[in-house]
């Protein structure tokens, strides 16, 4: 792990995260619900998140992300999908602050 950054995830706590690690792959790590139905090949929306503190230390939003949060609810600038915002560089303060939407549920899980 890189020694300095932290990912909190709201009301889930704080974990390490190294560079290059994406924002699903320190909450599988650490086992903290967030669906990821294409199986974090960017074609769904199911990985939503927002990034309330850290953005600046995470990869820019490709087209194709983009595209995805299109379909994806309650859309905002700090929206980026899990999947694809990866830290590249340490924050300023040494943490990534998100939050998961409480209604940012897999629905291809719940059979619909």
């Amino acid at each position: 792990m890189n020694a300095g950054i932290r990912i909190r995830f709201e009301g889930h706590g704080e974990f390490d995260a190294a560079i290059g690690d994406s924002i699903l792959d320190v909450a599988l790590r650490n086992d903290v619900d967030l669906d990821h139905a294409c199986g974090a090949v960017c074609a769904c929306s199911t990985c939503h998140v927002k990034i309330d503190t850290g953005a600046d230390a995470l990869s820019e939003a490709s087209e194709d992300e983009e595209d995805q949060l299109d379909t994806a609810r309650g859309v905002t600038l700090a929206s980026r999908l899990g999947c694809q915002a990866r830290i590249e560089r340490v924050p300023s303060d040494g943490v990534i602050a998100v939050s998961i939407p409480a209604w940012n549920v897999n629905l291809v899980q719940e059979g619909h």
